[in-house]
Formats: structure tokens, C-alpha cells, sequence
């Protein structure tokens, strides 16, 4: 814990699961903690250990010169804090945290709003889930003006490890969007395949176990992501041990069972496009990492 010169008063707005594992952490620390949520029974547990529940949005970001915003997104915070914004210096010299999920440009628009309002802005993006908030294995990404983040770094570092990308507010929320994208798609991939196995009558129990098995085995059939980084930015798919058209046939045929199964099809159909497509465009003979070729963005 830091010294007793660094436990400054920190708010949290916003006191969904999230919003009170941060309050929480943030109190077991040792903070001055004010709290402030639509729904005001949320702060209950928390005001028994100590926080103060704040009686509206102004009185909250008042009581304290760091504020921490965790809603559900960022239309969220102009709808709490936009009538501030109408309060003369009511923002000014405050330093907003939004760990709010949104877009990137969303994120780059809320930060050009707090600035005119003479606010500093900065942007996170939590990579864990609530229960895992304060401990070794938690971290968030942050993005925004490098001496606004060092200046709350202490106090953020209580809530996870904090991974600082660079001044561009989006960035933040571009890695946490494309690490969920990770996240989410591997969970619909899990239930469609279990989907799969218990339409044909077989137990999700013998099936899940070695199917979970298959998802931490990635990492080793893949290797190295610095190297696999370096061969998608040169372009290099060199289809040594597999290819676009192999695996292609592979995607097909998950398509087909699918659809004699009758499990939904719009995921499997998804991943049978992209291997279709890279065939088509040439790279059929070379590795499955070819896909990269039709799926980024053409500038």
C-alpha cells in the first residue's frame, strides 16, 4: 500500500459489479472513497465499509480532484456528467478515467469534450472480469496524455496493472475491443461446438473438458506472437505444414454438419467464407494465416 501521502480521494460513478470490485479495491487500499450510482441501494455494502455516497453527480466529482466512470458506455457519462458541463468549472482541473467500453473514436470524442471543459481525460479498458479486480492477475489498457495517466498511475495500479499504449485516447479502447473480439468470438466458438456434440446426443460433459483442452493448446500450435506479427506484416504464409485450401475444406465441412444438425450456422458459415474467399484470391496453397490477406483493411 502507498504511503499515507499518496491516499488521495478517488470517486467512482458508476456501481454495477465493476464499478463497486473497483470501489472496493480502492477502499481496502486505504482511499477516501466517494461513490455515486443511478440507483443508490448499489452503494449500500460499500457505505457500510466507509465510502460516502455522494447525493448527485456534482457533489461526486467535487468531492474528489480523480474520478473513475464505470457504465456501461460512454453515452452513459454525457448523460451524468453533461449537466456539469453547464456549471461553470464545474469539470475544470478534474481528472476523469473512463473504464466505460466504446468505440475508439467515441473514446477520442469523449476526450476533446472534457477538454473543453477543462477537464483531463483518460481513456481504460479493463481486461478482467470483477471478481478479479485488485489482484496479481488484473490489468487494464490506458490511453490518453502521458502526464495525466502518471500522475493517477498509483491509484490505478491498486485496480490492476496498468499498460499505458500512447496519447491517442482510442488506443485504450482499440486493444481492448480487439482483445474481446479474441475473447468473445473463442466463447461463441465453444458453445456452437458443444451445440454441435449434444445434437447428436452426446453429453456436453464429455465433450467440454477436451474441448477447453483445445483452446489453452493454441498458444503452443501457433507459437511465438512476436514471430507470427513479423510474418503477418511482411506477408509472409509459407503453407509448409498446412494451408488456406486444407483447412478450407476442414471450415466446409463444420459448415455442412452444422447444417445437418440443425445447430445455427451464421458463425461457421463466417469462418467457411473467409478460407473460400482467400482461395479465391490466390493464396489457397499457402499457410492459414493467408486469411490476414482478405480480412484487414485495405487503406
Amino acid at each position: 500500500m502507498s504511503g499515507n501521502s499518496d491516499l488521495r480521494p478517488v470517486t467512482v460513478i458508476g456501481l454495477g459489479p465493476m464499478g463497486q470490485a473497483m470501489a472496493a479495491a480502492l477502499m481496502r487500499a486505504g482511499h477516501p472513497v466517494t461513490l455515486w450510482n443511478r440507483t443508490p441501494s448499489r452503494a449500500d455494502g460499500l457505505v457500510a465499509g466507509g465510502a460516502t455516497l455522494a447525493p448527485t453527480p456534482a457533489a461526486a466529482v467535487a468531492a474528489s480532484e480523480l474520478t473513475i466512470l464505470s457504465l456501461t458506455d460512454y453515452p452513459a457519462m454525457y448523460d451524468i456528467l453533461g449537466p456539469l458541463a453547464d456549471e461553470p468549472g464545474a469539470l475544470a482541473d478534474r481528472t476523469l478515467v473512463n473504464l466505460s467500453s466504446d468505440t475508439p473514436d467515441i473514446s477520442r470524442e469523449a476526450a476533446a469534450w472534457a477538454a473543453g471543459h477543462g477537464a483531463r481525460f483518460v481513456t481504460g479498458g479493463v481486461m478482467v472480469p470483477a471478481p478479479m479486480i485488485g489482484t496479481g492477475d488484473a490489468y487494464v489498457f490506458y490511453s490518453g496524455p502521458r502526464d495525466t495517466f502518471d500522475s493517477s498511475e498509483p491509484v490505478l495500479r491498486i485496480i490492476g496493472e496498468p499498460r499505458y499504449l500512447g496519447v491517442d485516447p482510442g488506443l485504450a479502447q482499440l486493444f481492448y475491443q480487439a482483445h474481446l473480439d479474441v475473447f468473445l468470438t473463442c466463447l461463441s466458438s465453444l458453445l456452437h461446438a458443444t451445440a454441435l456434440v449434444t445434437a447428436a446426443g452426446v453429453p456436453a460433459a464429455e465433450f467440454l473438458p477436451g474441448a477447453l483442452t483445445t483452446l489453452t493448446d493454441i498458444p503452443a500450435m501457433i507459437g511465438d506472437g512476436l514471430e507470427l506479427a513479423r510474418a503477418l506484416e511482411a506477408g509472409e504464409h509459407p503453407g509448409d505444414l498446412s494451408t488456406a485450401r486444407m483447412m478450407g475444406a476442414t471450415a466446409e465441412h463444420i459448415l455442412r454438419t452444422s447444417e445437418t444438425a440443425g445447430v445455427d450456422t451464421e458463425l461457421p458459415k463466417a469462418v467457411n467464407s473467409h478460407y473460400q474467399r482467400a482461395v479465391a484470391a490466390g493464396h489457397g496453397d499457402q499457410d492459414w494465416t493467408a486469411l490476414y490477406e482478405v480480412i484487414r483493411a485495405r487503406r
